[in-house]
């Protein structure tokens, strides 16, 4: 059975290997961005998590910047980010969350930094 081309395009847009926007997600600036999964890698092979989300749910994530995706690991634990923060309006939500991502977007991308990619 062909696909059509909507078909295919609503398929790859589930997939965190299409090609990640140009802004994060986050702070929204218009920089490289790394791949963040909602829900951690380290919690996927835990019971709970295998029995309450299919593969295709733990691998869901978003596309930030390094220091927002920084700040979220640096604020939160891997655990805490899996049960609590597993989508990215929850993230959002988040006033300490907030306000590093208020932080972050007044930020300018500097070259020489470990944050450039």
């Amino acid at each position: 059975m062909a696909l059509s081309s909507s078909d295919s395009s609503d398929r790859t847009s589930q997939s965190h290997f299409r090609k990640p926007p140009q802004h994060c997600q986050c702070c929204h600036r218009p920089v490289a961005v790394t791949f963040h999964h909602l829900i951690p890698k380290k919690a996927h092979r835990r019971d709970r998590f295998k029995r309450e989300y299919s593969k295709a749910e733990l691998n869901q994530g978003i596309h930030i910047c390094r220091l927002c995706h920084r700040g979220i690991h640096r604020l939160y634990d891997e655990l805490t980010l899996a049960r609590r923060f597993n989508s990215l309006e929850q993230l959002l939500a988040d006033a300490a969350l907030a306000r590093h991502f208020l932080w972050v977007s007044k930020q300018k991308e500097r070259r020489g930094s470990p944050d450039w990619l």
